[in-house]
């Protein structure tokens, strides 16, 4: 990845998720010392006129436009002083928001948006921002819901099935854990298909080596981080389901953007949309 230039940044958009996504980053940047990049993406306004030639919009369109960007990044600032926020700049971009955000994440440490915009159908369904953004940003992204933070001393949880992407989310949730002064909960399901019944199976062989393998993957990083303590957790389960679990006491949940599957690299990881959709507290995926 490029030199992290913009630090953390932040996706503003004037919606609830979006506030607490400040406030998410905003700590993440005082427990990192990173500066924090607020910013609003302003798309065209597109006028439906088919199969008519195209009608050209007035300016007063786009300058609305831009006054309401203002607006937003204003009172995104606020919140974000308001959290004790140390360094912050702002940037209205004209495109799409993931378009913007994903071109930033070349050059972003990490990139934080809400799980969902301003939208009707947004209050449903995880954004479709921060959806496009699990398939396209080129740094860890986070994703923050508007619920009630877990408390200080919950812990970080964090999928692990070996692959390089999970070896990245290893990596973070262990820096995370340890600027935090929590447990972290290394999770690991070797179910990928149901296999339980098979007539003959070694359960408690596979168990074993499971354990084993868990074990010896974790060691460098318990070497790295001596004050993280880490409690394992592998069973002949499916990896989602178990993380689903986990999350529902943990501060945040970190996976890797695909797993060992032969098309990882094309596709985000079934495990890590299943998390990002399913989950309420924050998510971050990492990237291998």
């Amino acid at each position: 990845m490029a030199e992290a230039r913009y630090g953390i940044v932040v996706g503003v958009d004037g919606s609830a998720t979006a506030h607490a996504a400040i406030e998410w980053a905003v700590a993440d940047a005082l427990r990192r010392d990173r500066p924090l990049t607020l910013v609003h993406a302003v798309p065209s306004p597109v006028v439906v006129t088919a199969p008519w030639p195209e009608m050209p919009l007035p300016d007063e369109a786009f300058r609305v436009l831009d006054e309401e960007g203002e607006r937003i990044l204003a009172e995104s600032r606020q919140i974000a002083e308001r959290a004790g926020a140390r360094e912050v700049a702002t940037e209205l971009a004209h495109a799409t928001p993931v378009a913007v955000l994903a071109e930033m994440s070349e050059h972003a440490e990490r990139l934080v948006v809400g799980s969902r915009g301003q939208t009707a159908l947004g209050r449903l369904l995880l954004g479709s921002v921060s959806t496009g953004l699990a398939h396209a940003a080129r740094c860890p992204l986070a994703i923050v819901h508007d619920e009630e933070p877990r408390p200080a001393d919950a812990p970080v949880v964090v999928g692990i099935d070996g692959s390089p992407a999970s070896e990245a989310a290893t990596r973070i949730a262990f820096e995370e854990a340890s600027f935090r002064g929590v447990e972290l909960v290394a999770v690991h399901g070797w179910r990928d298909v149901a296999i339980l019944d098979y007539p003959g199976l070694d359960v408690a062989g596979l168990q074993a080596l499971a354990e084993a393998t868990l074990a010896e993957r974790l060691a460098g990083w318990c070497e790295q981080y001596p004050d993280v303590k880490v409690r394992r957790v592998v069973a002949g389960e499916r990896p989602a389901r178990m993380l689903i679990e986990q999350a529902e006491t943990a501060q945040l949940v970190v996976v890797g953007s695909h797993g060992r599957g032969r098309i990882a690299g094309a596709l985000l990881g079934s495990v890590s949309t299943a998390v990002m959709h399913a989950v309420r507290t924050p998510v971050i995926i990492a990237r291998g």
